[in-house]
């Protein structure tokens, strides 16, 4: 093991340097991962762009483990050498949420209240590895990882955390099943993960919009199993999703737009009577002229959803590696550390063109 750790360090909004840690002791109950592959996620580029102190960014990891403790051995099931993909959440493990495999609520995972999570903890925190764009990744005893199959392409198995999230709204919260017609609004990468997690997951009718500007996305969405694309500038949504579901609407209706509130009103729209709403996507304004009538004269669930648990994660996994999606057309770019700066402005829209699922891969 060298002394020193080289580390992509976020400065200051908008800029990064490349810095070189010390390597830090290997407890009992942690230990130390090789990072192969992160991919870089919208709450990355949000942190980029509004932060406040230095830190290591990028929370989907995959890597191997190079060191452990005793500890940790025992406890994770895991020996060096063992290749896993990283959870971003450091649960407390005692709290109701925990207990009731809702960790991703534990208030210990909260980094706006001091909580640790990876990719977002300060680099002031020791011993300042809590982030993906690193040599090297420290591994926190409360640290949550999957075994990750090593026949996996890297570039796919970075994929794992955003097809989680795809499982947990679509599966595990909007019960997709064999059956089930979905409309899917917005065509980003959570959109794309949730269209296959439909697919994957049996749904009959899987449906993804988006605007003219995201019609490459829309293409994409097909070839990853998507039954019909619509073009909301275009197309009248309410009575092209009509068309499409013989005048009943979708069983579930997910919206994952970037802005703006009108996507809700039309979501309540077009799903069917006793269907289920779910909203995936902050809108950080209120919504105007919301008729909750409808809900009710459409007897209609709307639920909230963020972020995955340790099954939906399981099933990402095992979905990946099946092998039946051509998964590795959602991976656009795929950085050197040194370039980390240029992957999180791809990510972002301001760097090069066309982005999809960008990745940084520290060890090229």
């Amino acid at each position: 093991m060298t002394k020193t750790i080289s580390a992509a360090v976020a400065l200051a909004p908008w800029e990064t340097e490349i810095r070189e840690l010390p390597t830090p002791p290997i407890p009992e109950d942690g230990g130390l991962l090789k990072v192969e592959v992160v991919g870089v996620c919208g709450t990355d580029v949000s942190w980029y762009e509004h932060l406040q102190k230095p830190m290591i960014l990028g929370h989907h990891v995959v890597g191997y483990v190079a060191a452990i403790g005793r500890q940790a051995a025992r406890q994770w099931g895991l020996r060096e050498g063992d290749r896993v993909a990283m959870e971003e959440y450091l649960p407390c493990g005692r709290c109701t949420f925990c207990r009731t495999g809702r960790y991703r609520l534990c208030e210990a995972t909260d980094s706006r209240k001091g909580g640790l999570r990876y990719g977002a903890t300060p680099l002031e925190v020791e011993p300042g590895l809590w982030g993906g764009f690193a040599q090297y990744l420290y591994l926190h005893p409360h640290a949550v990882m999957h075994r990750m199959p090593d026949a996996v392409p890297p570039v796919e198995a970075a994929l794992t955390l955003p097809l989680s999230n795809g499982f947990e709204w679509m599966v595990i919260e909007g019960q997709v099943g064999i059956g089930k017609s979905v409309v899917i609004q917005g065509p980003g990468q959570q959109g794309l993960a949730c269209a296959l997690a439909a697919k994957a997951a049996g749904a009959d009718l899987v449906i993804v919009t988006g605007r003219s500007s995201s019609l490459r996305r829309l293409e994409l969405a097909k070839q990853l199993g998507a039954d019909h694309v619509i073009n909301v500038q275009t197309e009248n949504l309410v009575e092209r999703v009509k068309e499409l579901t013989g005048g009943e609407g979708a069983d579930v209706v997910l919206d994952v737009t970037s802005g703006g509130t009108e996507p809700i009103l039309q979501a309540l729209q077009i799903a069917a009577k006793g269907g289920t709403v779910i909203l995936g996507a902050y809108k950080y304004e209120a919504i105007p002229a919301f008729d909750s009538d409808l809900v009710v004269a459409k007897t209609l669930t709307i639920k909230g959803v963020r972020g995955h648990g340790y099954q939906s994660v399981e099933m990402a996994v095992e979905c990946i590696a099946s092998g039946r999606f051509p998964m590795s057309l959602l991976n656009s770019h795929n950085y050197r550390l040194a370039d980390t700066d240029l992957a999180l402005r791809t990510a972002s829209g301001r760097g090069e063109p066309n982005p999809l699922l960008v990745t940084v891969s520290p060890w090229q």
